[in-house]
């Protein structure tokens, strides 16, 4: 049997020096014991061996400089791939942060299935009646416009200074942010802003101005649906649309009427220049205000312009020399007042709308400037000497369609419409009513009352001479503007009657039925009191006045249509004959002598309240009814302004126009009533018969009753210096 041996514990313990020879333990790993390290060539595996058994010594120096080159490597290497690892990971990071940003601020954004471009407000294009633009109305000031219609240098304009890489990014430009951030950096201070066009529509349509970067978060992310949503040419429309250019002009149409006068489509590159450079700073560089500044920043808009190919340098050299001005509106723009009229009326026309509309009235343009050339110059020339600060006129046909409308001296100082909205006291060109309420009840032109002092109570009114003509006829007494005649005959009638004749004519202002009201006590406008003289005019139809004719729609369809309307027969062929005679007297011998007109038959009725506060004259033809009212707005005294004075000659300045190349159109129902004419006056152009009745006429003598008074008119003595003076004669 085998001796049997005791067992031997492991011994790892290693004589010092022995480590490495054959037979000793050796710890450290080859090649072969490592993952993979079988698959190694058989020479690796053979030149290694020797290696670890002739490993140096501790001592040896050679050897520890190579391991200390080896860890200072690895420590290299050990850091570099800590720094890329923590980039890598941080920037893993910030792109989910990023992108939890956006979802964030996208949640509070409607669902981009539910998003859709807001309607623009509607524009309302007011156009005279011969399709002239009056003025636009409503928030944007101007119409939409298609790409199509505008000049090719127009859109460019804005590209080349607002985003010039638009048809190049999508929605977003990073290239321009860069550029952006490098520039305000090297200029200290925001010199440049990063946003493109897309990114401006997005901040229009969708947000508010506020300056934030939540915002700029949003907007770029609307950005993006735009361009996914539109062509690049839609954008840019949408954006031309949009855009405000100061001045409650929004869209390029609005902008170029506004600041130009003239539609988008009409503009020139110099004009188209200044456009493109006013988005960036409207109120700065709005040229009516700060003309200088816009013209610089149109040069620069012409320079990058020509840089990317937009314009040619030879036309841009003209555009240079030839910067765009602002063009100029006398008198503040009269066309205005117009405008305002329409916006008070349209609601009962068309009611709700939703699409741009276009009203068509019956302004003629050519008499709105006549008639505010006619106001204006008056005011300028006699104005400040009579202690006259306002006016204002209307014109319109006997059918009561507006011709023209001045209401006030100039729109840019004072938007208070005075010929519709202003009440005034009438005076003296109230009294045709009293009169036609006497005419109505029997009365003619040849009807004799006494003119002479009366009283009503404690009211003992005068004439304006102070003096008295004994018996008149009610010819003689409305030509001259007898006071105590009118009087009279309101009471004769009844102040009632007086109230109703002037309300069934269209006065629709409450009237007080007192004995006064003869003498035009009670507060009108005049647009009603011309409306209601149209009826005169056109034979005894009442008269609506109005200046809207027809309401379009953007898609040409008519809203409205005006047809033929009125208040009907109001004033009898007789009665109406009779009046017309008795006002056509005021031209021939009585206070409108100085605004006759030759050639013209013309009918009318001055105007002068207590103490000179308000002149008016109020006067047609058989085409043309036209009204003057001129005043105070605080109601200040004028220096003795009478209505046959100032008024009077406004009134004849734009008649004189007006009816200029017509061929004179008859009063109506005058004949019958007409004045038999003077012998003298009338002799050289009649024949033998007619020269006969003629002096068979003035052979008869006159009614017993006018006698005394003809004697004393003949007795006056001439006007005094004052009289002469300030036009006194009524």
């Amino acid at each position: 049997m085998a001796q049997k041996r005791g067992r031997a514990e492991p011994n790892f313990d290693v004589p010092e020096g022995r480590i490495g020879q054959r037979g000793d333990l050796d710890l450290r790993l080859s090649r072969e014991d490592r993952a993979g390290g079988a698959e190694t060539g058989s020479k690796e595996r053979v030149s290694r061996q020797p290696a670890k058994r002739s490993s140096p010594s501790r001592g040896s120096s050679g050897g520890r400089g190579s391991s200390g080159r080896g860890r200072s490597a690895k420590r290299r290497r050990s850091w570099l791939g800590r720094i890329v690892y923590g980039t890598v990971v941080l920037g893993l990071w910030a792109v989910i942060g990023l992108a939890g940003l956006i979802a964030y601020h996208a949640s509070q954004l409607p669902p981009i299935d539910q998003l859709a471009v807001p309607k623009r407000p509607p524009n309302i294009a007011i156009l005279a009646s011969d399709g002239t633009l009056l003025a636009n109305r409503g928030e944007t000031g101007g119409r939409v416009v298609s790409i199509k219609e505008l000049p090719p240098y127009l859109p460019r304009a804005f590209v080349a200074i607002e985003d010039r890489r638009f048809y190049q990014h999508f929605g977003v430009d990073p290239v321009g942010i860069l550029r952006a951030i490098g520039q305000n950096l090297t200029r200290r201070g925001v010199a440049q802003g990063g946003s493109t066009l897309t990114q401006q529509l997005a901040k229009n349509l969708f947000l508010t101005p506020e300056r934030s970067a939540s915002r700029k978060i949003q907007e770029a992310i609307l950005a993006l649906w735009l361009e996914h949503k539109y062509t690049k040419d839609e954008i840019l429309e949408l954006y031309l649309n949009r855009v405000y250019f100061g001045a409650g002009a929004y869209g390029v149409e609005a902008a170029a009427q506004r600041y130009f006068g003239k539609p988008a489509k009409d503009v020139s590159l110099a004009q188209a220049a200044m456009l493109g450079g006013l988005v960036q700073a409207p109120s700065r560089l709005a040229p009516n205000r700060n003309l200088p500044a816009a013209q610089a920043r149109a040069a620069q808009v012409l320079a990058a312009m020509q840089e990317l190919g937009f314009a040619q340098p030879q036309d841009v050299k003209v555009a240079l020399a030839q910067p765009a001005r602002p063009a100029s509106i006398r008198g503040g723009g009269s066309a205005n007042y117009v405008a305002d009229l329409v916006m008070d009326v349209l609601d009962d026309y068309v009611g709700k709308f939703e699409q741009d509309i276009t009203v068509q009235t019956t302004v003629d343009t050519s008499l709105q400037a006549t008639a505010e050339r006619s106001l204006v110059d008056e005011l300028n020339k006699q104005g400040a000497r009579f202690n006259v600060g306002q006016g204002a006129l209307v014109s319109m046909r006997p059918d009561g369609a507006i011709r023209a409308l001045i209401g006030g001296r100039d729109y840019a100082q004072s938007q208070f419409n005075r010929a519709t909205t202003a009440k005034r006291q009438p005076g003296s060109s109230f009294k045709p009513f009293v009169y036609l309420a006497a005419v109505e009840r029997g009365l003619t032109p040849d009807t004799v009352r006494d003119d002479a002092p009366v009283k009503i109570g404690n009211w003992a009114p005068e004439n304006y001479s102070h003096r008295y003509e004994g018996p008149v006829s009610l010819r003689f007494a409305l030509a001259h503007s007898l006071n105590t005649v009118a009087v009279r005959l309101g009471q004769e009638v009844g102040p009632k009657a007086v109230v109703q004749t002037a309300q069934k004519l269209g006065i629709t202002s409450p009237l007080q039925a007192n004995g006064s009201i003869a003498l035009g006590t009670s507060e009108v406008t005049l647009l009603e009191m011309v409306g209601a003289y149209g009826a005169f005019a056109n034979g005894g139809t009442g008269v609506i006045p109005y200046v809207v004719s027809s309401v379009k729609g953007s898609d040409g369809k008519f809203l409205y249509k005006r047809a033929d309307s009125g208040l009907g027969r109001v004033i009898s062929p007789d009665a109406d004959g009779m009046m017309n005679a008795m006002m056509h007297e005021t031209f021939v011998s009585g206070t409108a002598k100085k605004a006759d007109i030759p050639g013209w038959e013309l009918a009318g009725k001055s105007g002068t309240t207590q103490d000179y506060k308000d002149a008016w004259f109020i006067g047609f033809s058989g085409s043309l009814v036209t009204g003057v009212w001129l005043g105070n707005d605080d109601g200040e005294l004028t220096k003795k302004v009478t209505g046959g004075g100032m008024p009077a000659e406004v009134w004849k300045t734009y008649m004189v126009q007006a009816l200029k190349g017509q061929n004179p159109v008859p009063l109506p129902n005058l004949n019958r009533w007409r004045r038999a004419p003077e012998t003298t006056a009338s002799v050289a152009n009649a024949g033998p018969a007619d020269v006969l009745n003629q002096i068979v006429d003035s052979l008869t003598p006159a009614p017993q009753a006018e006698a005394p008074a003809r004697r004393r008119r003949e007795q006056r003595a001439e006007p005094n210096f004052f009289e002469k003076l300030f036009g006194i004669n009524e």
